[in-house]
């Protein structure tokens, strides 16, 4: 794993781990909506091949492109950093 890979995925379990209430002090942007359609269809993906790429349920990503549902924090969390480096995401998903 590269560095910039390691960073990014500390940065997420440091964000996650925030999320839980298991770190104080820790400043988190996480953004309060995300466009999932839109972050699939620049990566050109199905709805099918997205959740299976990143670990999300079909019906989950589904139901947050139809407005049924939103993502909560840790999958926000997880799609910001898809969005900003979707490679290292599989990688570190591969590992």
């Amino acid at each position: 794993m590269s560095t910039r890979e390691s960073k990014i995925l500390t940065g997420a379990r440091e964000a996650l781990a925030f999320a839980r209430g298991e770190l104080d002090g820790v400043v988190v942007h996480v953004p309060a909506e995300f466009d999932v359609k839109a972050l699939r269809r620049q990566l050109g993906m199905s709805q099918a091949k997205f959740a299976a790429s990143f670990g999300f349920g079909l019906d989950a990503v589904q139901s947050w492109e139809q407005g049924r549902r939103r993502p909560e924090g840790p999958a926000r969390v997880l799609l910001k950093v898809i969005q900003h480096d979707p490679d290292a995401v599989r990688r570190a998903l591969a590992a």
